[in-house]
């Protein structure tokens, strides 16, 4: 204090110089001037041998207040009886009578402020796990800083397209897509200039209801399909429905034809049968700045790579890329494998992969100063659909998603095979048997990944329930209802069950009393060998399983509610307990070298 108090002593306000140290959770003394330049919340700490600035003065006191060298220091000292002394609380620079002004100092009793250490540590560790997007998306709500981070973002309306809700309570699907569009500096050298930015790179990402593990699912750019119509707002408040096209490249469902992400995600339904809920979009610079702001990604390569094309030069072995490399990595197709897309997609595969290990390490999630610059990048990268657009938003959701253990999240690309409809293939088609066998593992909500023991007991336990004798068709008694979206659902299971299957003691009952999500079976213990019978037929799964606890009494029959996981009569609910041969998968907490 002494030192400050010559020269330009007047100029600065001690009161100023307690500033709250986070990491404690005190206030500590700032002996240098820029500790003045910001303000320190009103709490209270104490400090052992600090002078008292404030209280109940006189009117003299305050007389002596305009310039104060060390003497006036003394007399205040003489003033200020022993014992803890108070820290000074945050005043005005100039009091109302053109002295310096001094707030009332906190009352001694007041509960000391709790550290902030542990409040930003469980803000920031309930990231992990999560896509590198979102992992940054919710790190950033430790520094509240809501209001920036929402200037950042901007939202795209997509209608019906998606969930109303930030999260829901069964299993999520969000769209990671990647555009080609090229704004920004720098970016004018890639590809087609005039590009309105096509689906170059996209990932479903399914999130499983209990959140134990997760799918990534890349979608080749040259997949050929069929683009459902779809509708698009515009400025003005008016929709336009963009005309639906067979036959057409995947990565057209956006860009094209003044499509924008929601028609992407019209697609992917289409294809998959998998309706995502959310969408998150971004372009070349997301890639560059988010490398940079994490200092870098670790990658790894089989070989050295030399790709004139791209730029990329990358030796043998360990390395890191950031910027303009990490972008050069992700879209060059000359360096591995066949040239294909479909290699490409491996090693952006693995880069995401270690991208996410680089965001949950404690490199990063304890640097205050790395987190920000994340954040901002993220956000400024960032475009999403209206109702995950602003940041306490996105952090609802990266919290739900961060429960999910990094060793449980399963990349993979959509099974497909060449398409037979070009004398030299150029581009692909969903493989027809291993492509509905994979998207009904994800429909019906099944691991890719060994999960943990309790979770696989507890799923032990109910898939129980399918173990044991059956009854004959004959013999089984059934009431349907229908609880979800495919009108007539009901009556069309029954003509199925009666005719197909020789169940004559199925009934029709219409619809349900409210819509579910998950098909249903209510049975009594002694119709297990019916309910087992039945579950076999319709391809129920385990889940789906509901024994009751009394016996059913004469000619009581089942229950069988459809619900929004019944795709038709006659199409089994739940898909394979494994996924289908030879599809290959990484998992986002081991490193892989690309080849």
């Amino acid at each position: 204090m002494d030192a400050h108090s010559r020269g330009r002593a007047d100029d600065i306000d001690p009161a100023d110089q307690w500033v709250l140290n986070p990491n404690t959770g005190n206030y500590e003394l700032r002996l240098d001037h820029s500790a003045g330049e910001s303000s320190s919340p009103s709490r209270t700490a104490t400090a052992e041998g600090t002078g008292r600035r404030g209280g109940s003065r006189t009117g003299s006191s305050r007389e002596g207040s305009g310039r104060r060298g060390s003497g006036s220091r003394e007399r205040e000292r003489e003033e200020v009886p022993d014992g803890p002394r108070q820290v000074p609380g945050q005043r005005s620079r100039r009091s109302s009578q053109g002295g310096r002004g001094a707030a009332e100092p906190p009352s001694a009793g007041r509960r000391k402020r709790k550290p902030q250490k542990t409040r930003k540590k469980k803000a920031l560790l309930w990231t992990g796990g999560v896509m590198a997007f979102v992992v940054v998306a919710g790190s950033a709500g430790a520094y509240a800083l809501y209001q920036k981070l929402n200037g950042n973002i901007d939202a795209i309306d997509v209608g019906d397209a998606g969930s109303k809700n930030v999260v829901t309570d069964g299993p999520m699907n969000i769209l990671i897509i990647g555009t080609d569009k090229r704004t920004g500096k720098g970016n004018e050298g890639y590809g087609d200039k005039g590009s309105e930015g096509h689906a170059d790179t996209t990932i479903l990402f399914h999130v499983s209801e209990d959140r134990t593990n997760a799918t990534a699912m890349s979608i080749p750019r040259d997949l050929m399909t069929e683009i459902p119509e779809c509708e698009t707002k515009n400025e003005d408040g008016t929709t336009t429905v963009i005309p639906g096209t067979p036959n057409e490249r995947f990565n057209t469902s956006l860009g094209q034809n003044g499509r924008n992400p929601g028609c992407t995600m019209k697609t992917v339904e289409n294809i998959t049968g998998l309706k995502p809920d959310h969408f998150m979009m971004v372009d070349f610079n997301a890639v560059k700045s988010l490398t940079s702001a994490v200092g870098g990604v670790k990658v790894c390569m089989a070989k050295p790579i030399d790709d004139p094309k791209s730029h990329l030069k990358l030796p043998q072995g360990e390395s890191k890329v950031q910027g303009e490399q990490a972008l050069a990595l992700l879209r060059t197709r000359d360096s591995f494998g066949n040239r294909s897309d479909l290699d490409r997609i491996k090693v952006q595969q693995q880069f995401l992969g270690s991208m996410i290990r680089e965001m949950k390490s404690s490199d990063t999630l304890t640097n205050p100063k790395k987190l920000y610059s994340l954040a901002d990048a993220a956000t400024k990268a960032l475009t999403v659909d209206t109702a995950i657009g602003d940041a306490k938003k996105l952090m609802t959701l990266a919290e739900e998603i961060g429960k999910v253990d990094t060793k449980n999240i399963s990349f993979l690309t959509m099974p497909v095979i060449d398409n037979p409809a070009e004398p030299k293939p150029i581009t692909v088609v969903v493989d027809p048997v291993k492509g509905e066998q994979l998207f009904a593992m994800m429909r019906s909500d099944t691991s890719l990944t060994e999960v943990k023991q309790k979770e696989k007991a507890a799923k032990g336990k109910q898939a129980a329930l399918l173990k044991g004798p059956k009854a004959e068709a004959a013999d089984v008694r059934v009431d349907v209802l229908n609880g979800g979206e495919i009108a007539g659902a009901a009556g069309s299971t029954v003509t199925w069950l009666q005719t197909v299957q020789g169940v004559p003691k199925s009934t029709n009952k219409a619809n349900a009393p409210e819509k579910i999500k998950k098909t249903t079976l209510e049975y009594a213990p002694n119709q297990a060998d019916q309910a087992r019978a039945l579950a076999e037929m319709m391809g129920l799964p385990a889940t789906a399983m509901k024994k009751g606890t009394a016996d059913a009494e004469g000619l009581e029959a089942m229950v069988l509610t459809l619900g929004a996981d019944f795709k038709g009569a006659g199409q089994l609910i739940t898909g394979p307990a494994k996924p289908p041969k030879d599809i290959e998968k990484a998992s986002a907490d081991k490193a892989v070298c690309a080849q």
